[in-house]
């Protein structure tokens, strides 16, 4: 049986796993390696969960927030597990876990070319905002690791 659980650093070489292996996927060396992800788990403790059946990591989401506004990060879930409301259920958790913190709206990015991910997005009742220009800046070379 499926349950969601908070994601803990223990996760991180399935969840890796699960990332790279799903298209659509925008990583960098940096900010998704262990360091990066465990940094970010720090910071952000019971925002973070993963989809667990039978042992296996199915699906798994990050967020977290800045005060202010909550953000999501790389939503995947496993091709085989798809269509079962798990990227729903991993959503849900963290706008809960992101409601008891104070916080009341909710942002991501998609990459364009993301249709799946797009659908997803908006079939959750997130809006795309076309009043606003998407910017950002590198304080260093990250080098990108397409999927």
């Amino acid at each position: 049986m499926e349950r969601i659980r908070t994601m803990t650093m223990e996760d991180y070489e399935a969840v890796y796993d699960l990332w790279i292996h799903t298209p659509g996927m925008g990583l960098n060396t940096l900010d998704d390696s262990r360091d990066g992800i465990g940094k970010y788990l720090r910071r952000n403790p019971s925002t973070c969960f993963v989809a667990e059946e039978d042992g296996t990591v199915t699906g798994a989401l990050i967020a977290g927030h800045d005060g202010r506004r909550g953000y999501i990060y790389h939503l995947a879930v496993r091709q085989q597990y798809r269509k079962r409301g798990i990227g729903k259920r991993l959503t849900e958790a963290a706008m809960e876990a992101l409601e008891k913190e104070g916080i009341h709206k909710v942002s991501l990015v998609a990459f364009k070319r993301n249709d799946v991910g797009n659908g997803f997005w908006e079939a959750q009742g997130f809006s795309v905002r076309e009043d606003l220009v998407y910017r950002n800046k590198g304080i260093h070379e990250l080098q990108r690791m397409d999927t």
